[in-house]
């Protein structure tokens, strides 16, 4: 039996994977900050670490006792944590699964329409906003080299519900909570930005697939469909018995959700395709329609 370590396991990426890998017999250690967590993981089988993802003799010794890591906790910003990852990694062969986020294929459209469609060998020229996002992305395909097998995935917009501790995900709810306030669905600028979507138990079996099959090096976008922003407010707007959707400025979303939130989260295109992880690992998705989960 493997022993996978997974960061951010109470949230709601690393939770859903965790469950995943216990339906495949994997023992499953979660890197968590308090004993409140502890207790709310052996509710579900799943042995604990105290320690702080900064913290870098807590990083080594648990990252010693796994075969695989994967990383979630704040990592698609966070240089500082992978950086001390692959440094506990490095020369022992073991697996890391990074999770990026396509936030990354973002051009801060301000809710106008791009239909270009990114696959992985394209190469990113992202935004200054995004251009960490990828320098770190790049950073751990490149520890392929330091004889650790490195993976990463870049999930898109993500829906339904979590299979662990967190059950929602952050874009439609933050949308359909704002909207609510507001008294209709909203979207922003003329909200004809289009996004990308997986559903969370497709993700995470994308997740269990790459564990075991993907190749030392390897990158994977992670979706099932796509939707603009309209859309998904009007059917917010259907859904929860709202006034039709109605158009914001864009500057509303910034100072709503910030502006990472704002231009790139709600506002800009962020389209991929998944073939790369459906023909060499297999994955195939079963949830096609997010209109359906909002």
């Amino acid at each position: 039996m493997k022993k996978v370590l997974i960061t951010g396991i109470t949230g709601y990426i690393g939770g859903t994977i965790a469950k995943k890998l216990q339906e495949k017999s994997y023992h499953v250690i979660g890197l968590v900050r308090n004993n409140a967590q502890v207790k709310e993981l052996e509710s579900l089988g799943i042995e604990s670490i105290i320690g702080n993802i900064h913290d870098e003799s807590v990083l080594k010794s648990a990252i010693a006792n796994a075969d695989a890591i994967i990383h979630n906790a704040d990592s698609a910003d966070d240089a500082y944590a992978v950086d001390s990852i692959i440094n506990a990694l490095e020369g022992s062969g073991k697996t890391l699964i990074f999770t990026s986020g396509s936030a990354i294929l973002g051009g801060k459209e301000n809710g106008e329409k791009s239909d270009f469609v990114f696959t992985e060998d394209i190469p990113l020229n992202p935004r200054l906003e995004m251009a960490s996002r990828v320098l770190i992305n790049d950073y751990v395909l490149r520890s392929a080299q330091k004889n650790i097998r490195s993976i990463v995935i870049v999930p898109t917009m993500v829906y339904g519900t979590g299979l662990g501790l967190k059950k929602d995900s952050i874009q439609i709810p933050a949308l359909t909570q704002f909207s609510k306030e507001k008294g209709f669905g909203i979207y922003f600028g003329k909200g004809e930005n289009i996004w990308s979507n997986v559903h969370i138990e497709d993700l995470s079996d994308l997740y269990v697939l790459a564990l075991k099959n993907a190749k030392a090096g390897s990158i994977y976008y992670a979706e099932n469909g796509s939707s603009t922003i309209k859309n998904i407010a009007e059917n917010i707007s259907r859904k929860h018995n709202l006034n039709p959707a109605q158009s914001l400025n864009v500057q509303e979303a910034v100072n709503k959700f910030g502006p990472a939130g704002g231009y790139f989260g709600f506002a800009s295109n962020s389209l991929c395709s998944a073939d790369k992880a459906k023909t060499e690992l297999g994955w195939n998705p079963q949830y096609s329609s997010i209109e359906n989960f909002i």
